[in-house]
């Protein structure tokens, strides 16, 4: 049963980030990306400038942030690699990497450029 609810509440923690990348101006372009790497949550896209975006959930945020290894880091490299080969500019497109950390309450601090290629 709490593998349910966990991954019901990641679902939660997606909406949740998503809403705030499209109120200030970002267009949805896909969730849960499958790339050679693994798994992206979200991706967006403003003024022709890809945002790869990892959902982190815990009761606070700095639980949240601490969620996110080195290892995954590089999956998420990986994913987006394969995901950027699609895209007319291939890897020259304009890209960044976010985190994206969501508390018990439902609040979402995003951390903009949290790692980089």
């Amino acid at each position: 049963m709490s593998g349910v609810v966990s991954y019901l509440a990641g679902l939660s923690a997606e909406d949740c980030v998503a809403e705030t990348y499209r109120r200030a101006g970002y267009a949805p372009l896909v969730r849960r990306w499958r790339g050679p790497g693994g798994e992206i949550d979200l991706v967006f896209e403003k003024r022709g400038a890809l945002v790869f975006v990892e959902v982190k959930k815990s009761r606070d945020f700095a639980t949240a942030a601490a969620r996110l290894s080195e290892r995954q880091m590089q999956r998420i490299y990986a994913s987006a690699s394969g995901f950027l080969a699609s895209m007319p500019l291939g890897q020259d497109t304009e890209a960044r990497f976010d985190v994206a950390l969501v508390n018990a309450e439902g609040r979402v601090r995003i951390l903009e450029n949290a790692f980089g290629m």
